[in-house]
C-alpha cells in the first residue's frame, strides 16, 4: 500500500507549488511555439510519453512503484485516460490560436465546472455561497470570452474557435477532478499519475492519421524540425518534472492551503507571453480573469469551511488554469 509520509513545512509546499506551476506555464509556452509544426494530437504525445520515464523513476526512488503498476479500477483508470488525454488535446489546440493569457484566464473556469459537476454526478449539496462562486467566475469567464465571439473590425475566426476549445478543454478537465474523486476512493494517487501518462500516450497515437484537431491544413503528423522536436521533448520532460513536483508538494501542505498558488499562472502566463510571444494581456481579459479567480478562491474557502479534502485527487490534476 502507498504509504503517507506527510510533514508540515508550509514553506517548501508553497515553494514546490509555485515552482510547478510556473514549469506548467513554460511547458504550454513550449507546446505553443511547438504548435506551428506538428498537430495537437502529436505534441500530446509527446507531452506524455517522455514525462513517463520521469514519472516511473520518482515512483521507484519514494519507493511507490508497485503502488503505481497496481491498478485496481482498470476502467476507471480509462476513462480518466480518455477524458483527460481529450482535454490535452482541445487545451493544445487553443494554445495555437490565442495568447498565452488568454488561454490561462479560460483555463480558471475549470473550478466552476468541478461545481457543477459534483452537484450532478456525485450528488453534492451545492449552498448558495458556492453557487455564488460559480455564477461570479462564469461572469468573469463570459467577459473574457466576449470579445472573441463578437463580430466586429478585429473579429477572428480561428480566435474564437481557440477560445471555444479552450473552455471545453476547462469543462473536461472538470470532469476530471469529479472522476478523479470517485478513483482514490480505490486506487492510489501513484497509480493514477501513471496511468494516465500511459494511457495519453497511446491514445494520442490513435490521432497519427488525422493530427486531432489541427487549426492549419496539415491534419497527419509531420517529422518535425529539429528545434520543433526541442520544443516537444522539452515540453515532457518539463511537464513531467511540474507533475512530480506539484504531487510531492502535498507532503508537505494541505490542498486548501495550496489551492489558491494554481493563480499564480496568470503572473507567469503574462511574464512568459510578453518576452516570448509579444503578448499584452488586454483590461478585458484582466477584468474577467480577475472575477473568476475571486469565484475559485470563493469555492476554495467553501471548500475548506466543509471539510472536503481534495488531498488525494489534486496531484494528479494539472493546476486549473495550466494544460495537464
Amino acid at each position: 500500500m502507498e504509504t503517507s509520509r506527510t510533514q508540515n513545512r508550509p514553506g517548501v509546499a508553497i515553494a514546490l507549488k509555485t515552482g510547478a506551476v510556473f514549469l506548467f506555464m513554460v511547458m504550454a509556452a513550449l507546446i505553443k511555439l511547438a504548435s506551428e509544426g506538428v498537430p495537437p494530437g502529436q505534441a500530446v504525445f509527446f507531452r506524455s510519453s517522455f514525462a513517463l520515464p520521469i514519472i516511473v523513476l520518482w515512483l521507484w526512488q519514494q519507493g511507490h512503484l508497485h503502488d503505481g503498476f497496481k491498478a485496481n479500477n482498470i476502467m476507471g483508470h480509462v476513462w480518466r485516460g480518455l477524458i483527460g488525454t481529450t482535454a490535452m488535446a482541445l487545451t493544445f489546440s487553443g494554445l495555437a490560436l490565442l495568447p498565452l493569457p488568454e488561454a490561462t484566464a479560460i483555463g480558471y473556469a475549470t473550478p466552476m465546472f468541478t461545481v457543477i459537476f459534483a452537484a450532478i454526478l456525485l450528488g453534492e449539496r451545492v449552498r448558495i455561497v458556492r453557487v455564488s462562486a460559480v455564477a461570479l467566475g462564469l461572469i468573469g469567464v463570459i467577459i473574457v470570452l466576449a470579445p472573441r465571439l463578437t463580430f466586429g473590425q478585429s473579429y477572428s475566426y480561428a480566435a474564437m474557435i481557440g477560445a471555444l476549445l479552450t473552455l471545453g478543454a476547462s469543462m473536461l478537465r472538470g470532469l476530471v477532478q469529479v472522476h478523479v474523486r470517485r478513483l482514490v476512493q480505490t486506487d492510489s494517487t501513484s497509480a493514477i499519475v501513471f496511468y494516465f501518462s500511459l494511457t495519453a500516450t497511446l491514445v494520442s497515437l490513435l490521432s497519427l492519421p488525422l493530427g486531432w484537431l489541427i487549426p492549419h491544413s496539415e491534419l497527419t503528423w509531420t517529422w518535425p524540425s529539429l528545434t520543433v522536436l526541442a520544443f516537444l521533448v522539452c515540453a515532457g520532460l518539463v511537464g513531467g518534472s511540474a507533475q512530480i513536483m506539484v504531487t510531492s508538494s502535498y507532503r508537505f501542505g494541505t490542498a486548501s492551503m495550496l489551492a489558491p498558488f494554481d493563480y499564480s499562472s496568470m503572473i507567469f502566463a503574462t511574464i512568459i507571453g510578453y518576452f516570448i510571444f509579444g503578448e499584452v494581456p488586454t483590461p478585458t481579459i484582466l477584468i474577467g480573469a480577475a472575477l473568476v479567480i475571486a469565484g475559485g478562491v470563493l469555492i476554495i474557502w467553501r471548500e475548506r469551511q466543509l471539510g472536503l479534502d481534495r488531498s488525494k485527487s489534486k496531484p494528479s490534476i494539472a493546476p486549473s488554469g495550466t494544460p495537464n
